[in-house]
């Protein structure tokens, strides 16, 4: 995986580019950096909001955290694109997710 820092660089040519957020939201997850994070994945969705890997993983790192309320929030967005966009895996991932965090 790409390090926080080498993604930056790539960034700086592509700053737009939803696949280069979201790697590096999933970098900062990685070096313990959880707002950082959120704010990476907030972006990858302002980018493309159809981005469906981002919704689920910003729904993980927000129960992680025990942000539960926002969790779930971000599970159900995600499931509704996740079925808007015909991503049926994805939906179903998020909803089992989400029913654990329910139990």
């Amino acid at each position: 995986m790409p390090t926080v820092e080498q993604l930056q660089e790539l960034l700086e040519k592509e700053p737009d580019d939803p696949f280069l957020n979201f790697g590096l939201s999933m970098a900062l997850i990685s070096a313990g950096e959880t707002e950082a994070a959120l704010e990476s994945f907030d972006r990858t969705l302002g980018l493309d909001p159809q981005y469906v890997p981002a919704h689920f993983q910003k729904g993980r790192l927000l129960a992680d955290v025990g942000r539960m309320d926002e969790a779930r929030e971000t599970l159900r967005k995600g499931i509704e694109v996740a079925r808007a966009v015909g991503d049926q895996h994805a939906e179903g991932e998020m909803n089992e997710f989400l029913s654990l965090m329910e139990e």
